[in-house]
């Protein structure tokens, strides 16, 4: 008889998550499971909970209930075990702008016991690896934003850690700042770190998510792949245009189920943006000789999966999240007290 495998050891495991600052509930009883060498991206909409998950992850908040396991170690028996595993990049730099790039690295290195010349060999690989030789003399002061975040992560790799909290890595950065950033994290994660992600960029966790949970109000509301959570929202479509009314008449008598927009002499016709699909439309509409004037297609995305599960568009601050933002100050007041 063929053996039963084993599940794979988790990286991050939570069971049951409940977290309250006052009547607020902030978390409750979230459930994850994150595997080694995994990009893990946890999204949802302003004050859904996201950076109280990461402080509660990295030890710097204590849960009201539930069970956390992180790089393989309990979280209330053993915290400081979890803070010697990982690494975390919060959502603003911590650099210290008085130092030099090379002796913030080395500052790391000492408050990590590094011995002074293996702290200082690890210094120049990471000067070397984030490409910031040439400004390693210089203050942060003069470094660009995206410079600057990648001077903060190699700070925070420096003890080389198993498990690496990115907690909106990529605010206010440029597009080709962010896609360095991306870079880096699929870099990392091929060396064997295992990644917990927060972004308020979709597009980011499609880039780079393995696994996705949405939170929202202090619940995980789904979770999956990227390609599981649009499968799972649909919405994908094909928009026909027309160069004049006859030709929109003609096809709505043709086709079922589709939305028109008389105004723009458009119609979308349900779709699974499969290749098949757009065959058969096409050959149908051939078939009754219907002339279409422009074709575009839409498949599901993040932003669809977003908006179906949360409610919120993340071009929008929705008024009922400002509730709970109040409520995680005394997580960052805990924080700064500790």
């Amino acid at each position: 008889m063929t053996p039963l495998s084993t599940p794979s050891p988790a990286a991050i495991e939570v069971t049951g998550l409940r977290k309250s600052f006052g009547d607020t509930l902030v978390l409750d009883a979230i459930d994850l499971r994150v595997l080694p060498g995994q990009v893990f991206a946890l999204l949802g909409p302003n004050a859904a909970g996201k950076t109280t998950t990461v402080q509660v992850l990295c030890t710097l908040l204590r849960p009201d209930s539930g069970r956390v396991r992180v790089a393989g170690h309990d979280l209330v028996q053993a915290p400081d075990a979890i803070r010697a595993a990982i690494g975390v990049t919060g959502q603003f730099s911590a650099v210290d702008n008085l130092l030099t790039g090379r002796e913030n690295l080395r500052l790391m290195a000492d408050l990590h016991h590094l011995d002074r010349e293996g702290g200082s060999r690890r210094a120049e690989q990471l000067l070397d690896r984030f490409e910031l030789t040439d400004a390693a003399d210089r203050p942060p002061a003069t470094y660009s934003g995206g410079m600057i975040r990648r001077l903060d992560l190699a700070m925070t790799l420096m003890h080389q850690p198993e498990v690496l909290f990115l907690d909106e890595p990529t605010t206010g950065l440029d597009p080709r700042s962010r896609h360095t950033m991306w870079r880096i994290v699929r870099d990392l994660v091929a060396d064997g770190v295992t990644v917990f992600l927060t972004t308020q960029y979709l597009e980011e966790a499609d880039q780079l998510a393995d696994e996705i949970a949405v939170l929202d109000h202090g619940r995980i509301v789904a979770s999956g792949t990227p390609d599981q959570l649009k499968r799972q929202v649909g919405g994908g479509h094909v928009t026909l245009r027309f160069a004049s009314p006859d030709g929109l008449s003609d096809v709505v008598g043709r086709l079922e189920n589709v939305t028109v927009d008389e105004h723009s002499l458009s119609v979308q016709v349900p779709s699974d943006g499969s290749v098949q699909a757009l065959r058969d439309l096409l050959a149908h509409l051939d078939h009754h000789a219907v002339a279409i004037d422009e074709l575009s297609t839409h498949a599901p995305n993040l932003d669809d999966v977003f908006f179906a599960l949360t409610g919120s568009d993340t071009r929008e601050a929705p008024a009922r999240a400002e509730a709970p933002a109040r409520a995680e100050e005394p997580a960052r007041a805990e924080e700064a007290a500790r």
